[in-house]
């Protein structure tokens, strides 16, 4: 469903992506690992259009998006869970995950009951604004946002930074459920390894800029993947 290749990014006069190529495909998580700046957010603002590339082609189900704009890939079911959550803090929990209707058609204005059965505190503070929830249900909602918008593609960056271990087992159930549908592809950047281990189908390792180790979960040298994530 999606192939990324070949990819290069900049800022400005600096490269931050160097012939980088991902793939992902329906049913399986793809999770993206590396350290602190060596370009796995910037891998991610480049599939769902926040950031251009130079070089390359982004695919999507068969259609080059390189030069889609970003609120076009959401149309085309591309959703993104950024670092960092950006939630609505002066919104409610019940008005933030509305703003997921403005990519879908109208019959499809409503709030799937699944994202409720996947996070159940959300259903008990509807009501409630988004800057007063803790940074974990702020994650859940981040989340819930994402798949009010009915994706094909889900695209999460670092959904267990700064969370606690309850709701990083409460969000792990939650992709590996949306996995077993079968009908999305979900691409994953993290830095906690064992939750990415656990959860890849497939993976990438990065280091400045540039996809060191790839392959399957199966293919995986547990010691190698620590070594490139280590300071």
């Amino acid at each position: 469903m999606l192939n990324v290749e070949s990819i290069d990014l900049y800022y400005g006069a600096a490269q931050a992506l160097r012939s980088v190529s991902l793939g992902a495909k329906p049913g399986r998580v793809t999770c993206v690992l590396g350290r602190n700046g060596v370009g796995k957010s910037s891998l991610l603002r480049a599939i769902v259009g926040h950031q251009p590339i130079r070089g390359g082609k982004i695919v999507w189900e068969g259609e080059d998006i390189s030069k889609v704009p970003t609120h076009n890939r959401a149309k085309r079911g591309i959703a993104y869970v950024p670092q960092g959550r950006e939630i609505f803090p002066l919104l409610t929990v019940r008005e933030n995950l509305m703003t997921g209707f403005a990519p879908v058609a109208r019959k499809l204005h409503h709030i799937p009951d699944e994202i409720f059965t996947l996070f159940p505190v959300l259903k008990t503070m509807m009501g409630r604004r988004g800057g007063d929830l803790s940074g974990g249900q702020q994650q859940q909602l981040a989340i819930g946002r994402a798949l009010v918008t009915r994706p094909r593609l889900l695209v999460l960056d670092e959904p267990t930074e700064g969370i606690q271990p309850s709701i990083i087992k409460d969000i792990g159930r939650a992709i590996d459920y949306l996995r077993s549908k079968g009908d999305m592809a979900i691409v994953l950047v993290e830095q906690y390894f064992e939750f990415a281990r656990d959860l890849a189908d497939d993976f990438a390792v990065m280091d400045r800029g540039a996809v060191v180790i790839a392959g399957t979960r199966a293919d995986m040298v547990e010691h190698e993947v620590r070594a490139r994530l280590s300071v």
